[in-house]
Parts: structure tokens; C-alpha cells; sequence
């Protein structure tokens, strides 16, 4: 039988992830708290992040904002959980723009 939880992230009842999916006391909150389909929408959100800050997950700085990020996402806490005012997603099926 698959382990569910109920996620902050979808607020519905989602399949369970099979491991903390960050060290520590966070991981171990985010694994209790968010499905799977929830974890891929932060995915998301994170590449988004690091691409639009510049940052790199082998810098501590940039890691403790990504952590800062994870926390407002999942849980609220502070306003890094937002997207950015006016940002548009790319639609994957759009067609690049000229000059590209």
C-alpha cells in the first residue's frame, strides 16, 4: 500500500515521498508535509530560482536562500515562497522568440 500525506503544497492527499529529499530538520518536514506531485512542483519553482538568481547549489549563500525559498514555498514563512511580480512561466509548447 502506498504511504500518503496530506500536502501543503497541492492541499489535497497525495502519494508520499520515499525519503527526506533535504538534509535535516527541513527534509524531514517536507517529507512529512508535501506528496510527490507537490516535491516536482517545487522542482519547478527551483529551477526558476537558481536560474533567475544566478545561483549555485555548491555555494553555501546560495543554498541558505534556496533553504530561505523552501521554506516560504512549503510552509509560508517569510514572502521568498511567492513568485516574482509579472513573472510569466514559458509555455513549453511556445515557439522561441526571434533571434534565438
Amino acid at each position: 500500500m502506498t504511504n500518503t500525506v496530506q500536502c501543503v503544497v497541492l492541499k489535497t492527499e497525495g502519494e508520499a515521498l520515499d525519503s527526506a529529499p533535504h538534509p535535516g530538520e527541513l527534509g524531514e518536514k517536507i517529507m512529512a508535509n508535501v506528496s510527490k506531485e507537490g516535491w516536482s512542483k517545487w522542482l519547478e519553482r527551483l529551477t526558476m530560482i537558481i536560474n533567475e538568481n544566478g545561483l549555485s547549489t555548491a555555494d553555501v549563500e546560495s543554498i541558505e536562500l534556496i533553504e530561505t525559498h523552501m521554506k516560504g514555498f512549503f510552509f509560508g514563512e517569510g514572502e521568498m515562497g511567492q513568485l516574482p511580480s509579472g513573472f510569466q512561466a514559458e509555455s513549453k509548447n511556445a515557439a522561441p522568440a526571434k533571434g534565438k
